[in-house]
Protein backbone atom coordinates (compact mmCIF):
# COMPACT_ATOMS: atom_id res chain seq x y z
CA UNK A 1 0.00 0.00 0.00
CA UNK A 2 1.53 3.30 -1.08
CA UNK A 3 0.99 6.40 1.08
CA UNK A 4 0.24 9.89 -0.15
CA UNK A 5 1.61 13.08 1.39
CA UNK A 6 -1.70 13.65 3.21
CA UNK A 7 -1.98 10.11 4.59
CA UNK A 8 0.18 7.80 6.66
CA UNK A 9 -0.39 4.10 6.03
CA UNK A 10 0.69 1.15 8.14
CA UNK A 11 -0.30 -2.52 7.82
CA UNK A 12 0.29 -4.64 10.90
CA UNK A 13 -1.12 -8.07 11.75
CA UNK A 14 -4.07 -7.69 9.39
CA UNK A 15 -4.90 -4.15 10.55
CA UNK A 16 -4.53 -1.23 8.13
CA UNK A 17 -3.88 1.98 10.05
CA UNK A 18 -4.74 5.07 8.00
CA UNK A 19 -3.78 8.39 9.58
CA UNK A 20 -4.91 11.72 8.15
CA UNK A 21 -1.66 13.64 7.98
CA UNK A 22 -2.28 17.36 7.54
CA UNK A 23 -1.80 18.47 11.16
CA UNK A 24 -1.17 22.12 10.30
CA UNK A 25 -4.59 22.19 8.61
CA UNK A 26 -6.14 20.12 11.44
CA UNK A 27 -6.40 17.29 8.89
CA UNK A 28 -8.94 19.22 6.82
CA UNK A 29 -10.22 17.41 3.76
CA UNK A 30 -9.16 19.02 0.52
CA UNK A 31 -9.90 17.27 -2.78
CA UNK A 32 -6.47 15.57 -3.08
CA UNK A 33 -6.88 14.12 0.43
CA UNK A 34 -10.42 12.91 -0.33
CA UNK A 35 -9.16 11.24 -3.50
CA UNK A 36 -6.13 9.69 -1.79
CA UNK A 37 -8.26 8.28 1.01
CA UNK A 38 -10.80 6.89 -1.46
CA UNK A 39 -8.03 5.18 -3.42
CA UNK A 40 -6.56 3.76 -0.22
CA UNK A 41 -9.93 2.34 0.80
CA UNK A 42 -10.19 0.60 -2.54
CA UNK A 43 -6.75 -0.93 -2.08
CA UNK A 44 -7.58 -2.07 1.46
CA UNK A 45 -10.85 -3.66 0.39
CA UNK A 46 -9.12 -5.61 -2.38
CA UNK A 47 -6.11 -6.69 -0.30
CA UNK A 48 -6.68 -10.04 1.48
CA UNK A 49 -3.92 -9.11 3.94
CA UNK A 50 -6.14 -6.32 5.27
CA UNK A 51 -8.81 -7.63 7.62
CA UNK A 52 -9.67 -4.47 9.59
CA UNK A 53 -9.17 -0.75 8.99
CA UNK A 54 -8.51 1.92 11.64
CA UNK A 55 -8.85 5.61 10.72
CA UNK A 56 -7.35 8.33 12.91
CA UNK A 57 -5.75 11.77 12.67
CA UNK A 58 -2.30 13.18 13.32
CA UNK A 59 -1.71 16.02 15.73
CA UNK A 60 -4.46 17.52 17.88
CA UNK A 61 -7.44 16.95 15.57
CA UNK A 62 -9.14 13.98 14.04
CA UNK A 63 -10.45 16.06 11.13
CA UNK A 64 -11.64 19.66 10.84
CA UNK A 65 -13.94 18.92 7.89
CA UNK A 66 -13.76 20.62 4.51
CA UNK A 67 -10.64 22.63 3.75
CA UNK A 68 -11.91 26.20 4.02
CA UNK A 69 -8.89 27.61 2.18
CA UNK A 70 -9.73 25.46 -0.84
CA UNK A 71 -13.38 26.46 -0.44
CA UNK A 72 -12.54 30.19 -0.33
CA UNK A 73 -10.26 29.90 -3.36
CA UNK A 74 -13.04 28.23 -5.33
CA UNK A 75 -15.46 30.97 -4.31
CA UNK A 76 -12.97 33.67 -5.33
CA UNK A 77 -12.75 32.28 -8.84
CA UNK A 78 -16.51 31.79 -9.09
CA UNK A 79 -16.36 28.00 -8.95
CA UNK A 80 -17.87 27.26 -5.55
CA UNK A 81 -20.70 25.17 -6.98
CA UNK A 82 -18.57 23.38 -9.55
CA UNK A 83 -15.11 22.75 -8.12
CA UNK A 84 -16.08 19.24 -7.11
CA UNK A 85 -15.55 18.97 -3.36
CA UNK A 86 -19.05 17.73 -2.54
CA UNK A 87 -19.12 15.08 -5.26
CA UNK A 88 -15.65 13.84 -4.25
CA UNK A 89 -16.63 13.75 -0.58
CA UNK A 90 -19.83 11.88 -1.36
CA UNK A 91 -17.90 9.21 -3.26
CA UNK A 92 -15.52 8.78 -0.32
CA UNK A 93 -18.26 8.62 2.33
CA UNK A 94 -20.21 6.08 0.29
CA UNK A 95 -17.12 3.92 -0.17
CA UNK A 96 -16.20 3.97 3.50
CA UNK A 97 -19.77 3.17 4.54
CA UNK A 98 -19.99 0.25 2.11
CA UNK A 99 -16.55 -1.25 2.77
CA UNK A 100 -16.68 -5.03 3.26
CA UNK A 101 -14.13 -4.97 6.08
CA UNK A 102 -14.76 -3.72 9.61
CA UNK A 103 -13.77 -0.10 10.16
CA UNK A 104 -12.89 1.73 13.37
CA UNK A 105 -12.62 5.50 13.85
CA UNK A 106 -10.11 6.35 16.59
CA UNK A 107 -11.15 9.94 17.21
CA UNK A 108 -8.46 12.18 18.66
CA UNK A 109 -9.25 15.84 19.26
CA UNK A 110 -11.88 17.62 17.22
CA UNK A 111 -14.14 16.07 14.60
CA UNK A 112 -16.02 18.83 12.79
CA UNK A 113 -18.37 18.86 9.81
CA UNK A 114 -17.25 16.35 7.21
CA UNK A 115 -14.64 15.17 9.71
CA UNK A 116 -17.40 14.10 12.05
CA UNK A 117 -19.27 12.64 9.07
CA UNK A 118 -16.17 10.61 8.18
CA UNK A 119 -16.25 9.00 11.61
CA UNK A 120 -19.99 8.31 11.25
CA UNK A 121 -19.29 6.18 8.17
CA UNK A 122 -17.12 3.83 10.23
CA UNK A 123 -18.60 0.78 11.92
CA UNK A 124 -17.23 1.55 15.39
CA UNK A 125 -16.15 4.83 16.99
CA UNK A 126 -13.71 5.23 19.87
CA UNK A 127 -12.97 8.68 21.27
CA UNK A 128 -10.12 10.04 23.31
CA UNK A 129 -11.13 12.01 26.40
CA UNK A 130 -10.31 15.32 24.69
CA UNK A 131 -12.33 14.54 21.55
CA UNK A 132 -14.92 17.13 20.58
CA UNK A 133 -17.74 16.85 18.05
CA UNK A 134 -19.40 19.67 16.13
CA UNK A 135 -21.57 19.56 13.02
CA UNK A 136 -20.41 22.98 11.89
CA UNK A 137 -22.97 23.42 9.14
CA UNK A 138 -25.60 25.86 10.38
CA UNK A 139 -22.97 28.16 11.89
CA UNK A 140 -21.86 28.67 8.28
CA UNK A 141 -25.51 29.12 7.19
CA UNK A 142 -25.19 25.76 5.47
CA UNK A 143 -26.98 22.42 5.63
CA UNK A 144 -25.28 19.01 6.05
CA UNK A 145 -23.53 17.85 2.90
CA UNK A 146 -21.52 14.73 3.78
CA UNK A 147 -24.03 12.32 5.29
CA UNK A 148 -24.75 13.71 8.77
CA UNK A 149 -28.47 14.09 8.07
CA UNK A 150 -28.64 10.36 7.26
CA UNK A 151 -26.35 8.94 9.93
CA UNK A 152 -27.22 11.03 12.97
CA UNK A 153 -30.97 10.25 13.26
CA UNK A 154 -30.15 6.56 12.96
CA UNK A 155 -27.38 6.69 15.55
CA UNK A 156 -28.71 9.08 18.18
CA UNK A 157 -32.38 9.67 17.32
CA UNK A 158 -34.11 12.56 15.61
CA UNK A 159 -34.23 15.02 18.51
CA UNK A 160 -30.58 14.68 19.52
CA UNK A 161 -29.61 14.89 15.84
CA UNK A 162 -31.54 18.14 15.51
CA UNK A 163 -29.86 19.58 18.60
CA UNK A 164 -26.46 18.80 17.18
CA UNK A 165 -27.34 20.10 13.71
CA UNK A 166 -29.66 23.06 14.45
CA UNK A 167 -27.87 24.47 17.49
CA UNK A 168 -24.39 23.46 16.31
CA UNK A 169 -23.46 22.47 19.83
CA UNK A 170 -19.92 21.43 20.69
CA UNK A 171 -20.19 17.99 22.25
CA UNK A 172 -17.58 16.55 24.57
CA UNK A 173 -16.51 12.92 24.29
CA UNK A 174 -18.67 12.09 27.32
CA UNK A 175 -21.71 13.80 25.81
CA UNK A 176 -21.14 11.91 22.57
CA UNK A 177 -20.91 8.65 24.52
CA UNK A 178 -24.12 9.34 26.45
CA UNK A 179 -25.97 10.13 23.20
CA UNK A 180 -24.65 7.05 21.39
CA UNK A 181 -22.50 8.96 18.92
CA UNK A 182 -19.45 6.94 20.01
CA UNK A 183 -19.24 3.54 21.64
CA UNK A 184 -16.31 4.07 24.00
CA UNK A 185 -14.23 6.86 25.55
CA UNK A 186 -10.74 6.35 26.90
CA UNK A 187 -7.77 8.43 28.00
CA UNK A 188 -6.11 10.23 25.11
CA UNK A 189 -2.82 8.42 25.61
CA UNK A 190 -4.59 5.06 25.47
CA UNK A 191 -6.68 5.71 22.35
CA UNK A 192 -4.49 3.94 19.81
CA UNK A 193 -3.82 1.03 22.15
CA UNK A 194 -7.54 0.54 22.80
CA UNK A 195 -8.26 0.82 19.06
CA UNK A 196 -5.47 -1.68 18.38
CA UNK A 197 -6.90 -4.20 20.85
CA UNK A 198 -10.35 -3.93 19.28
CA UNK A 199 -8.91 -4.16 15.76
CA UNK A 200 -6.88 -7.23 16.71
CA UNK A 201 -10.02 -8.96 17.99
CA UNK A 202 -11.81 -8.21 14.74
CA UNK A 203 -8.82 -9.18 12.59
CA UNK A 204 -8.80 -12.72 14.02
CA UNK A 205 -12.55 -13.06 13.55
CA UNK A 206 -14.68 -14.38 10.66
CA UNK A 207 -14.34 -11.39 8.35
CA UNK A 208 -16.44 -13.00 5.61
CA UNK A 209 -19.33 -13.18 8.09
CA UNK A 210 -18.63 -9.58 9.13
CA UNK A 211 -19.00 -8.49 5.49
CA UNK A 212 -22.32 -10.31 5.15
CA UNK A 213 -23.53 -8.81 8.44
CA UNK A 214 -22.56 -5.29 7.37
CA UNK A 215 -24.43 -5.72 4.11
CA UNK A 216 -27.54 -7.00 5.88
CA UNK A 217 -27.54 -4.05 8.26
CA UNK A 218 -26.95 -1.48 5.50
CA UNK A 219 -29.71 -2.80 3.29
CA UNK A 220 -32.17 -3.90 5.96
CA UNK A 221 -33.69 -0.47 6.49
CA UNK A 222 -35.12 -0.63 2.97
CA UNK A 223 -36.78 -4.03 3.46
CA UNK A 224 -39.77 -5.48 5.23
CA UNK A 225 -39.11 -8.09 7.93
CA UNK A 226 -40.09 -10.86 5.52
CA UNK A 227 -37.64 -9.54 2.94
CA UNK A 228 -34.90 -9.20 5.55
CA UNK A 229 -35.40 -12.76 6.75
CA UNK A 230 -35.03 -13.95 3.17
CA UNK A 231 -31.83 -11.91 2.82
CA UNK A 232 -30.55 -13.37 6.10
CA UNK A 233 -31.20 -16.87 4.79
CA UNK A 234 -29.20 -16.15 1.64
CA UNK A 235 -26.34 -14.62 3.60
CA UNK A 236 -26.36 -17.50 6.06
CA UNK A 237 -26.03 -19.99 3.23
CA UNK A 238 -23.00 -18.09 1.92
CA UNK A 239 -21.45 -18.08 5.38
CA UNK A 240 -22.12 -21.77 5.83
CA UNK A 241 -20.41 -22.57 2.54
CA UNK A 242 -17.39 -20.42 3.35
CA UNK A 243 -14.03 -21.74 4.56
CA UNK A 244 -14.59 -19.89 7.82
CA UNK A 245 -17.95 -21.57 8.24
CA UNK A 246 -16.40 -25.00 7.80
CA UNK A 247 -13.59 -24.10 10.19
CA UNK A 248 -16.04 -22.89 12.84
CA UNK A 249 -17.88 -26.22 12.72
CA UNK A 250 -14.64 -28.24 12.88
CA UNK A 251 -13.36 -26.15 15.79
CA UNK A 252 -16.61 -26.62 17.69
CA UNK A 253 -16.59 -30.39 17.27
CA UNK A 254 -12.86 -30.58 18.10
CA UNK A 255 -13.33 -28.28 21.11
CA UNK A 256 -10.64 -25.81 20.07
CA UNK A 257 -10.53 -22.13 19.12
CA UNK A 258 -11.23 -21.55 15.42
CA UNK A 259 -8.64 -20.12 13.04
CA UNK A 260 -10.44 -17.86 10.58
CA UNK A 261 -8.98 -16.80 7.25
CA UNK A 262 -11.75 -14.56 5.93
CA UNK A 263 -12.52 -16.97 3.09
Amino acid sequence: MSPSSSLQIRLEAGVAWITLNRPEQRNALDIPTLQALHAQLERCNADPAVRVLVLTGSGRSFCAGADLAEWAAAEARGALESYGWTETAHALMSRLHSLDKPTIAAINGTAVGAGMDLSLCCDLRLAGQSARFKAGYTSMAYSPDAGASWHLPRLIGSEQAKRLLFLDELWSAERALAAGLVGEVCADEQLLAVAGELAARLATGPTFAYAQTKRLMREGAERSLAQQLKAELAAGLLCGRSADGAEALRAATEKRPPHFTGL
